[in-house]
């Protein structure tokens, strides 16, 4: 039994919160995708962060989606260090709950009516 590389997924451009959604919908177990390469906390605070205020308000949101998808169970959470201070966050699909029969789509508008 050989061992299967784990291949990581890194954007050429900042994703959005949507396109990390759609890939949570779409990923395989065991899928990675780096979803941000920085630090993320400095980097979405507007004395300390470089980014643009659009730029720095996606951002915030893609981080707080993933966190959510983390919550829900859809997907691991880690962190790669890549430098000094510079981190590589990924997300790792998990397995689909067998007990969410309902679509992504769903929990997403059921968290906006909350």
């Amino acid at each position: 039994m050989g061992n299967t590389p784990f291949i990581t997924v890194r954007a050429s451009r900042p994703l959005s919160e949507i396109e990390f959604c759609a890939w949570v919908a779409q990923a395989a177990p065991g899928d990675r995708l780096e979803y941000h390469r920085g630090f993320l906390v400095l980097d979405i605070f507007p004395m300390l962060g470089r980014l643009a205020d659009r730029e720095r308000e996606e951002l915030a949101r893609l981080g707080s989606r993933a966190f959510w998808a983390a919550e829900q169970g859809l997907v691991h959470l880690v962190q790669e260090r890549v430098g000094p201070d510079r981190f590589a966050y990924i997300a790792v699909a998990r397995p689909k709950p067998k007990a969410a029969a309902a679509a992504l789509s769903a929990l997403l508008l059921e968290e906006q009516a909350a």
